[in-house]
C-alpha cells in the first residue's frame, strides 16, 4: 500500500480541543472510534490514574467473550505494554472490571490488585445505584444508535447511570459513539442536536445550553479514505449499504406513492380519511386514499395509506386522531398505533397488516419504521 493510498483511522484530538463534557462521535463501522478512545482512556489512567466506565445497551454485549474481547487489539498491538511502560502487556476482565495483568509463556503471572475500568449495561441501571466510583473521570457509551429497538425512557435512564457514576463532580468527560445505522434516535431529540441529521463528514459541531456551562460537541468522522479497496463488495444499489461504503446514514428503501397506478387523486374526493403521527420532533400525514383503478378496464376500487412529512402545525388537533409519544388526556389522542381502539384505527393497523402503506419519500419510511419500533418496545 503506498502513503497516497494509507489508511487514516479517526484520531480523538481534534474533539478533545473543544474541551465539552460530552463528545459525540458518528460515522462508518470499523473507522477507529473505539480503539481511539479506549486508548486515549487507558492513557489517561497510566499519566494520572482516571478510572473510565465502558457503556453499552444490552448487558449480552458486555458478559463473557464480548466483555473480554474490548481490549484485544490494544493488547496484540502492544498499547498496553507501551502506555504502562513495559509493566503490564494484558488485560483481565472478570465480575465486569477490567485489570492490568501481565502473562508470559500464555500464562497469566501477575495481575493488578485494583481494576482501571468498569463494564456497565442500560438494561442493569437498577443495580448500579447503591455504588460509588470516585474515580472515573472518562465514561464511553458505545453502539449508542441502533436500527434495533432502544429501551423505553432509554435517554433517561443513560442519565441516570451518568448520575450514579459522576455523583457531584465535574470532572468527568463523557464519549457517545455510534455508527450512522439511524439518524431518528431519542439522543438526538432529547439532546436537541438539531443539526446532526444534515451534519457534512469531517466536521464538529458544538451544542451550548443557555448559561448552564453544559457544552456538547458532536463529530461526524471522515471517511478512513476516498475509496476503500473493499468497496467493490459492496457496489449493490441498496441505500442501507452507503454506511459500509462511505459512512452516510443507513437507510432502507420503502414502498413509494404509486403514481403510475394512482394517478390524479383529488384530496378533497379520494382522501377519505387524514391522522396524524408526531414521533421524535417530526410530524407525519396518514391519509387513507380510495381510487377506482381501471383492471381489464373494468373498475376497481381501491383503499391505501400514504404517509408524507406534515410540513405546518396540525389545525384541527382538537378533534382529528393523532399519534404522539405523549401521554395527552385529550379523547383525539393516541400514543401506540398498533393498540387500536376504535373502528378507524384499526382500520389504519389493516394497512400495515395488508402492505397496504406507501410513503412520500425513504425518510419519511424511517421515521415511520422508528415509530412502529417504538410502538413495540
Amino acid at each position: 500500500m503506498t502513503k497516497k493510498e494509507k489508511i487514516k483511522y479517526w484520531s480523538i484530538y481534534p474533539i478533545l480541543s473543544k474541551q465539552a463534557r460530552y463528545n459525540i462521535i458518528y460515522g462508518e463501522r470499523s473507522n477507529g472510534k473505539t480503539y481511539g478512545t479506549v486508548e486515549y482512556c487507558l492513557e489517561e489512567y497510566t499519566k494520572n490514574g482516571s478510572e473510565f466506565a465502558y457503556i453499552r445497551r444490552w448487558d449480552e454485549d458486555i458478559v463473557g467473550k464480548k466483555g473480554e474481547s474490548l481490549f484485544n487489539a490494544h493488547i496484540n498491538n502492544g498499547v498496553i505494554r507501551r502506555l504502562t511502560k513495559g509493566k503490564w502487556n494484558y488485560v483481565v476482565y472478570k465480575s465486569r472490571s477490567y485489570y492490568l495483568a501481565r502473562i508470559e509463556d500464555n500464562d497469566i503471572v501477575e495481575i493488578d490488585y485494583k481494576p482501571f475500568a468498569y463494564a456497565f449495561a442500560l438494561t442493569q441501571h437498577e443495580h448500579y445505584k447503591s455504588n460509588s466510583y470516585p474515580n472515573i473521570r472518562n465514561i464511553i457509551f458505545d453502539e449508542f444508535l441502533t436500527r434495533g429497538v432502544y429501551l423505553p425512557d432509554e435517554f433517561v435512564i443513560f442519565q441516570n447511570v451518568l448520575s450514579t457514576l459522576i455523583r457531584l463532580r465535574d470532572d468527568v468527560k463523557i464519549f457517545m459513539l455510534g455508527n450512522t445505522v439511524n439518524k431518528f434516535s431519542p439522543y438526538i431529540k432529547e439532546m436537541g442536536l438539531y443539526k446532526m441529521a444534515n451534519q457534512k463528514q469531517g466536521t464538529i459541531d458544538i451544542y451550548e445550553y443557555g448559561q448552564t456551562g453544559l457544552k456538547v460537541a458532536v463529530e461526524f468522522a471522515t471517511m478512513q479514505t476516498k475509496e476503500k479497496k473493499s468497496n467493490v463488495y459492496f457496489a449493490f444499489e441498496n441505500p442501507r449499504l452507503n454506511m459500509i461504503k462511505n459512512g452516510s446514514w443507513e437507510i432502507d428503501i420503502y414502498p413509494h406513492y404509486p403514481k403510475d397506478i394512482y394517478e390524479g387523486v383529488n384530496p378533497l374526493i379520494d382522501v377519505k380519511y387524514t391522522f396524524f403521527i408526531c414521533f421524535e420532533g417530526n410530524i407525519l400525514q396518514g391519509d387513507i386514499i380510495y381510487k377506482k383503478v381501471d383492471k381489464d378496464d373494468k373498475p376497481n376500487p381501491s383503499y391505501f395509506l400514504f404517509i408524507h412529512p406534515k410540513t405546518t402545525p396540525i389545525k384541527d388537533n382538537e378533534k382529528s386522531l393523532i399519534y404522539t409519544q405523549d401521554s395527552v388526556p385529550l379523547p383525539n389522542y393516541r400514543r401506540k398505533i398498533t393498540k387500536a381502539t376504535s373502528n378507524i384505527e384499526r382500520k389504519i393497523q389493516s394497512f400495515f397488516n395488508k402492505d397496504k402503506v406507501f410513503y412520500s419519500d425513504n425518510d419519511t419510511g424511517e421515521i415511520m419504521r422508528n415509530y412502529l419500533a417504538w410502538c413495540k418496545s
